[in-house]
């Protein structure tokens, strides 16, 4: 963690009002996951602390999605996943030949944690573990996919070497409780519904990564960031575990008023506790976990914030 040097924060918004008045759309997600829980609570903190600017949140088709959105002028505010982000901004991987060199961000917001979950007296206590077992790897094509796929791979495990089985978060939270698979794989905002309600049910543990593991990790997929999953998130889980996550970013134009572009991130990180109350996975949401995850320039408005609370930013994180 970089250190920060911390500037008292007001615990109300005292801003100025924007020039003109501004309706704001905030591209989410479904309304099954967390990005339109996350982006319908910052909508009414925009709604009750700015004056001068009013927001929505938009359900959306998520992280691709919502960067196109951005592109086009057609979303003002969008959250997206840190390894789709830094394909747009770079015009790699999905975004080949349609690079969005405006992207900006004005945080990181919270962490999509990759959890690895089994039974308490499973004889899986390690990736390597998982050889030979049937093991749910996600939904095809989801986000948890990509990022199971990616860290075995990186550890020299492929589908080859276990029983893949493509199951949504639901349903791998029912075959773990019935014994229909051995493990699975979350990457979600923690801590998340169904493996609460498998740990409600069933004693269950979670598997912890090794620091070669993780490493092995982030050579080949430079957005995962290492991540420790608290003691206590879930029933039966006495200590903190060892992952990796891929940071869940809140993106701007680079067009935005910088005025707005600052007042938005001051909101954020100052009255982070009414974003809390709408969901936990906002506790990750905090200057230091920005800071350490964002991989793309920030918006000049949040360079401003960061700057005044004394973080310190990379030089990748500048315009």
């Amino acid at each position: 963690m970089r250190a920060l040097k911390y500037v008292a924060a007001a615990s109300l918004m005292a801003t100025a009002p924007l020039a003109a008045a501004q309706q704001l759309s905030i591209a989410t997600g479904g309304t099954g996951g967390v990005y339109y829980p996350i982006g319908g609570g910052f909508a009414e903190m925009i709604n009750n602390h700015i004056e001068g600017a009013s927001a929505t949140a938009e359900v959306t088709g998520a992280s691709v999605e919502n960067m196109g959105l951005i592109m086009r002028g057609d979303a003002d505010l969008a959250l997206a996943l840190a390894d789709t982000v830094y394909q747009a901004y770079n015009g790699t991987g999905d975004f080949e030949g349609r690079q969005i060199e405006n992207t900006r961000a004005l945080a990181s917001v919270y962490p999509n944690a990759v959890q690895l979950v089994t039974l308490a007296d499973s004889d899986i206590q390690s990736l390597e573990d998982l050889r030979g077992k049937r093991v749910s790897v996600g939904a095809p094509g989801s986000g948890t996919e990509l990022n199971a796929r990616a860290l075995l791979e990186a550890n020299g495990i492929t589908y080859d070497d276990f029983r893949p089985q493509r199951l949504n978060f639901n349903e791998t939270a029912d075959a773990i409780r019935d014994g229909d698979i051995d493990a699975g794989f979350w990457s979600v905002g923690p801590p998340t519904s169904s493996i609460l309600n498998l740990a409600a049910t069933r004693s269950i543990r979670l598997v912890g990564f090794s620091e070669e593991e993780i490493e092995n990790a982030r050579e080949v997929e430079p957005t995962f960031a290492a991540y420790e999953l608290r003691a206590g998130m879930y029933d039966g889980m006495d200590e903190a575990v060892q992952t990796i996550s891929i940071p869940n970013v809140l993106v701007v134009n680079a067009d935005m008023d910088e005025e707005l572009a600052y007042q938005l991130t001051k909101l954020l990180f100052e009255n982070t506790d009414e974003l809390i109350a709408v969901h936990p996975a906002a506790n990750d949401t905090t200057v230091e976990f920005s800071i350490d995850s964002t991989p793309v320039p920030f918006h000049d408005g949040a360079l401003r914030y960061y700057e005044e609370v004394g973080a310190e930013v990379a030089d990748h994180q500048r315009p």
